[in-house]
């Protein structure tokens, strides 16, 4: 027994634990071995018997598809618990100071799907785009490989900002006939099935780094759940792991809300930049659909499809809103920030920003009445937007930048819209930069499974 000194005199420590009450109860009540023996069995014997009986109903959901009626509310206790644990390994680990806490503010969404109209008229720009489907194989040059967002020229980068009818690059690049795919490959069906979305809220869960988060059933009317597609893309290996955890796709390939759609080859080797491929070209992916919504996989939708377009961009008259950065706002501070917290190589962080400062990129100044926007910085995980020509254009452009440089994309938005916006002064481009607040009241917020890790340098 250990002991602590008090004066003089050397003490017993007193453990007070249910072993330690069995042990003095015995110790000072005679009782005999036999019956503690015949206690501790009865009491393994018990939890044996729950666990089976735990083990069975599991099944018995799995094999049913049922959702339990708590399982958002299951999900949220065991998110918070996770995050209570994260911080007292911060706080041990000496990680400095805390971090700011944010809360979701008040969003006055109309009181339902049934007081919503869409717009009928528009004052966005019309153009018309099409996109570079295919590239061959330049004379004499022997170490051309096909790549999914295509061999881009600088000159053809430049001129792809103007707001006209172009053709231009916009991944999806296939090489010359007879060689391999470039990724992002597709089942039919599942192509089949995405032709038809009108409206769509889509994700994605590449390289098993996160778990599976349903929209809250409850929160999304009835009308959404008949004519808004919920799209999950998964690779093989995110599938398998799903699977393993018990998630079983029902007849229509759906688990829960969510439709989910399996990528096969990868275009990508960073699970980062294969994300922003249905993060930012929703418009390709599902080429009939006139509205999106992306929301990270670290989130929970649990607020109706048709109250978010309604609010973010109907009332307003928007083509494109995404949220400003809860902390940063200026494209100096998300360098440094990357850069200390090793995001990504720091060389190629200083390649693309030196770029982008000798192409015309200034530090933001809320003070400046000019400055366009409340913020340089986004916080990228929830999107809302119109497929209309100028969002596709500036979707296409965003993501053309995170095919050269890097995959943080939240280094080359401001980047990207300013010069869009630059060099179409007649044509403009209405996007809603709203509340990083009115963002967390969108959706329940969680960590990620797994925090995946920068590209290594060749």
């Amino acid at each position: 027994m250990a002991s602590y000194r008090y004066g003089s005199e050397s003490l017993p420590e007193h453990r007070d634990t249910i072993t330690g009450f069995v042990i003095r109860s015995h110790e000072f009540s005679g009782g005999s071995k036999q019956q503690i023996r015949r206690g501790r069995r009865f009491s393994r014997f018990s939890k044996q018997r729950f666990f089976l009986l735990t083990l069975l109903f599991l099944i018995y959901l799995s094999i049913f598809h049922i959702d339990l009626p708590l399982y958002d509310k299951l999900e949220s206790r065991i998110a918070s618990t996770k995050e209570r644990s994260y911080r007292y390994f911060e706080q041990l680990g000496g990680r400095g100071k805390r971090r700011k806490q944010h809360f979701p503010c008040e969003v006055g969404f109309a009181e339902s799907v049934d007081d919503v109209v869409e717009p009928k008229d528009s004052k966005f720009s019309h153009f018309s785009l099409r996109y570079i489907d295919r590239e061959e194989k330049p004379y004499e040059h022997n170490m051309f490989e096909p790549r999914f967002g295509g061999h881009q020229t600088l000159d053809e980068r430049e001129k792809s900002f103007f707001a006209r009818n172009q053709t231009f690059h916009c991944g999806f690049v296939k090489g010359p006939e007879g060689s391999p795919s470039t990724g992002f490959d597709l089942d039919e069906k599942d192509k089949e099935y995405m032709n038809t979305c009108r409206i769509v809220v889509s994700s994605c869960i590449f390289g098993s780094s996160d778990f599976l988060r349903r929209p809250t059933r409850q929160k999304i009317s009835e009308y959404s759940k008949m004519n808004v597609c919920f799209v999950m893309f998964m690779d093989e290996q995110t599938m398998s792991k799903m699977s393993s955890e018990g998630h079983v796709l029902d007849d229509r390939g759906n688990i829960g809300l969510w439709r989910i759609v399996i990528v096969r080859n990868l275009p990508y080797t960073d699970m980062r930049r294969t994300g922003k491929v249905p993060k930012f070209l929703s418009h390709r992916l599902f080429p009939s659909a006139r509205y999106s919504i992306w929301i990270d996989s670290k989130m929970r939708l649990h607020t109706d499809p048709i109250l978010i377009l309604e609010y973010f961009l109907w009332r307003n008259g928007s083509e494109y809103a995404i949220s400003n950065h809860y902390d940063r706002h200026c494209v100096w501070e998300e360098v440094l920030q990357n850069k200390r917290l090793d995001k990504y190589n720091h060389t190629a962080i200083d390649e693309q920003f030196i770029f982008y400062q000798s192409d015309g990129l200034t530090k933001f100044n809320s003070s400046d009445p000019n400055t366009p926007l409340p913020s340089y910085v986004p916080e990228g995980s929830f999107i809302v937007r119109a497929h209309s020509p100028m969002s596709n254009l500036f979707s296409c452009l965003w993501f053309n930048e995170v095919d050269r440089f890097t995959s943080r994309d939240q280094l080359s938005f401001a980047y990207t819209y300013l010069k869009l916006r630059r060099m179409n002064p007649d044509k403009p481009f209405i996007l809603n930069m709203f509340k990083d607040c009115e963002r967390r009241a969108l959706a329940k917020l969680f960590r990620h499974r797994v925090e995946l890790l920068p590209p290594a340098v060749l």
